[in-house]
């Protein structure tokens, strides 16, 4: 698929927490058709320190309204630039770029799993299964209460169990902790979070013989395979994780 480079008008900058936002960006043109898991690169203008793009999952997507959401955690100076744009203001970006998560087979019984800022990508496709008519599970840890975020978002496409490490809401303790991921009757997960959590699920995921996808968190200059900086090492070799990924099968990983 080709990848384009287009001038977004940002349609809405919505503050959820201290430290996430998402921005809803208008295309210009026909959005291009976009799949769960796959990503844009950013760039940010108007700063030596930002001049190299941002990868940021596609948090979820309107047709209807030519719009894409990105869910941003402020971790810098590009976020934090990123966290001040008004409505109106132009943001650039190339898309589409990655490769998503396998579609699931209807009468599957699906689980997500998703930490902290890994729960970006995980909307999407919800979103995506919903309408296939699969209604996933969807497992959500955060470090308090105060951290929780689009829970509400996420109940529209499937049934929401939280994840707190200081027990101040839902199960205290780990996703990997939770009966669903110890018990639970799946024929997939798909998991995006910190990769000490991502690989817990998928020593777990493969105790139990559950096919598993995971959406890698890389550090993403160029984004189509050019600078080498998201080399993630496989079965296959060693690959770069903006374009045999950021979606990687977890029997390729060598973890």
């Amino acid at each position: 698929m080709a990848k384009l480079i287009r001038d977004f008008k940002v349609l809405n900058n919505t503050k959820i927490t201290q430290d996430y936002f998402i921005l809803e960006l208008v295309s210009p043109e026909k959005l291009q058709n976009l799949m769960p898991g796959q990503f844009v690169q950013v760039r940010i203008d108007g700063s030596r320190e930002t001049f190299l793009r941002r990868p940021f999952s596609v948090h979820d997507l309107d047709y209807d309204k030519n719009s894409i959401k990105i869910l941003v955690q402020i971790a810098g100076k590009g976020t934090e630039k990123m966290s001040k744009l008004l409505p109106g203001e132009i943001l650039n970006i190339i898309y589409p770029l990655g490769r998503p998560f396998s579609e699931p087979n209807k009468g599957e019984n699906i689980l997500l799993v998703g930490g902290g800022s890994g729960v970006a990508p995980l909307l999407f496709l919800a979103k995506h299964i919903k309408q296939l008519e699969i209604n996933p599970d969807i497992l959500l840890g955060f470090k308090s209460q105060q951290r929780i975020i689009e829970t509400e978002e996420f109940e529209k496409y499937g049934r929401v169990f939280i994840t707190t490490d200081d027990g101040s809401a839902g199960r205290e303790g780990l996703v990997t902790e939770h009966p669903l991921l110890l018990k639970g009757k799946y024929d997939r997960i798909y998991c995006c979070g910190p990769e000490a959590m991502m690989k817990a699920v998928v020593s777990l995921a493969k105790s139990r013989n559950i096919f598993c996808e995971v959406s890698l968190e890389h550090l993403m200059a160029c984004g189509i395979g050019i600078c080498l900086c998201c080399i993630v090492k496989t079965t296959r070799g060693n690959i770069c994780t903006c374009t045999e990924g950021p979606v990687i099968n977890a029997n390729e990983l060598l973890w």
